[in-house]
């Protein structure tokens, strides 16, 4: 899966939209027990998430595959364009 918008919502989650249109919501929280997460605590730091296409990553170098999200994300819809084609 190649991630083509990502989007931090309350509660850490993240709204992702693959390059194929899915739409999913990766919940982050389960994460943040491990020290490599530990600063995605504060809120705002969580929200300064980055896409990297193929993972997503944090200022404070956390980061997640987008294999990971795509194995335990939960698909919520298609993309309009998407479901046309």
């Amino acid at each position: 899966m190649k991630i083509a918008e990502i989007s931090p919502q309350p509660n850490w989650v993240l709204s992702i939209v693959a390059d194929d249109g899915r739409i999913g919501n990766f919940d982050v929280s389960p994460y943040l027990e491990y020290e490599a997460f530990e600063a995605l605590q504060n809120y705002n730091e969580f929200l300064k998430v980055s896409n990297g296409e193929y993972f997503v990553e944090w200022d404070c170098g956390a980061d997640l595959s987008a294999d990971t999200i795509e194995t335990r994300w939960q698909i919520v819809g298609k993309s309009a364009q998407q479901a046309t084609a």
